[in-house]
């Protein structure tokens, strides 16, 4: 097992590329599934997530040649439908294959997908959804088995909350029913619009693309036309090398990136004081004379998003004053704190609420534990600004979604090296 040893590093200069992005990459792997072509995949992030993906389509039956950040797929000779717990159990996405499998072979079988570090995260909308659709789900030995003999019909779905796997899985499994599906109050992620548009460019007749009201034309089993297509930038993998400029006072370009996609962290980072340019895809932050703290509520897109949150209380910690952070997705996503603290962070929780009182060059350089992906980008960036050394165990959670995070810092000036434990 590998750990990261950080020097601070308070003054980082030069651009960084943005990889694609994890959370397009995965729905829309699963969506091949439904696919009756090879299909071009460009800009795919190179990361453990994504590699189980493939892993697990590989196991059903999927052919595909990785070349750097390219990938030839087929899934034309796709014949089981029972993804197991060896492979499920490494990745919730996995769930995402539920939908494409269901509608194209009337039956499969996938694992529940077990326990997650940052909360519940339950499957019940997804199940709903297919049920919805005319699915027989039957809960038996850690499996979802479900079953439509005469395949999937159209349906109005209703999520009770807003899901964005859940939307994902409804949008795969109406895409080859039979008849009209109305899915309302849909996810709006960049991610989830990723993966309309592709379907649509695949001959899905779908509108309503980018709003929580979708409409789905299913094929009765036809199998669509895929067309070759490159994945969106990622937008927290950008949003988090925005916050290395911020919490080290640093100009820092990042390039191949999409600046409407994060509109809600640019908009606080300019609250804190920064200085923000954008051009068409690439986005520039400045130092700031001033870091103001900044008050924050965690929400579905367009919103701030959950996946921001520990990134921006290690940021908070150099504001002046205190800054505070409503998390509203998640009931255990605070697991980094007691981390921060280790640092001589000054943080104190209250329910869902942070507060952070911002202690600016007070951090100091320690042995600390990453929990989760993002909670593990919040130790990373404390480290730039911790007195001394950091040493940052359990970093395969930063494989999962994080690609070549080492690379890319040290060719802004990070001193950051691995090791083996």
């Amino acid at each position: 097992m590998k750990y990261l040893k950080i020097q601070s590093s308070k003054n980082l200069q030069g651009e960084i590329k943005i990889s694609g992005a994890k959370n397009a990459t995965l729905p829309l792997l699963a969506s091949t599934i439904l696919s009756n072509n090879q299909i071009n995949i460009g800009n795919l992030p190179d990361v453990v997530d994504i590699n189980t993906m493939l892993k697990l389509l590989e196991m059903l039956g999927a052919d595909y040649s990785k070349d750097k950040n390219k990938i030839k797929i087929s899934t034309q000779n796709l014949k089981e439908t029972k993804a197991t717990y060896d492979i499920v159990k490494t990745m919730r996405a996995s769930i995402l294959v539920l939908g494409p499998l269901l509608s194209r072979f009337g039956h499969c079988e996938v694992s529940l997908p077990g326990g997650c570090a940052i909360g519940q995260r339950p499957v019940d909308l997804h199940l709903k959804a297919m049920e919805a659709l005319g699915a027989k789900i039957e809960i038996k030995a850690g499996y979802i088995k479900a079953t439509a003999p005469n395949g999937l019909k159209g349906a109005k779905i209703v999520f009770d909350k807003v899901t964005v796997g859940g939307t994902e899985n409804a949008i795969m499994a109406a895409a080859l029913a039979d008849g009209k599906t109305h899915i309302i109050n849909c996810a709006k992620e960049p991610e989830i619009v990723q993966l309309c548009e592709v379907l649509k460019n695949a001959g899905l007749d779908i509108s309503g693309i980018g709003s929580s009201d979708i409409t789905i034309i299913g094929t009765n089993k036809k199998l669509l036309e895929f067309k070759d297509f490159d994945i969106i930038p990622d937008r927290i993998e950008a949003g988090t090398y925005l916050c290395a400029g911020a919490i080290t006072n640093s100009k820092l370009t990042i390039t191949n990136v999409e600046p409407l996609h994060l509109e809600a962290v640019i908009s606080k980072l300019e609250e804190m004081n920064f200085k923000i340019e954008t051009e068409q895809n690439k986005i520039t932050i400045f130092p700031s004379d001033n870091i103001k703290a900044v008050n924050i509520i965690t929400t579905e897109y367009p919103g701030f998003p959950t996946d921001m949150q520990a990134q921006f209380m290690a940021l908070a910690t150099q504001a002046n004053g205190t800054s505070t952070i409503d998390e509203r997705l998640f009931e255990n996503r605070y697991m980094h704190v007691s981390e921060l603290l280790r640092m001589g962070a000054d943080i104190h929780l209250n329910g869902n609420i942070a507060s952070i009182t911002g202690t600016p060059n007070k951090l100091n350089g320690t042995d600390v534990m990453a929990t989760d992906l993002r909670a593990s980008s919040a130790l990373v960036l404390a480290a730039l600004v911790s007195e001394g050394e950091t040493n940052i165990h359990r970093i395969y959670h930063l494989d999962r979604g994080y690609e070549d995070l080492e690379g890319k810092l040290v060719k802004i000036g990070v001193n950051i090296k691995s090791f083996n434990e």
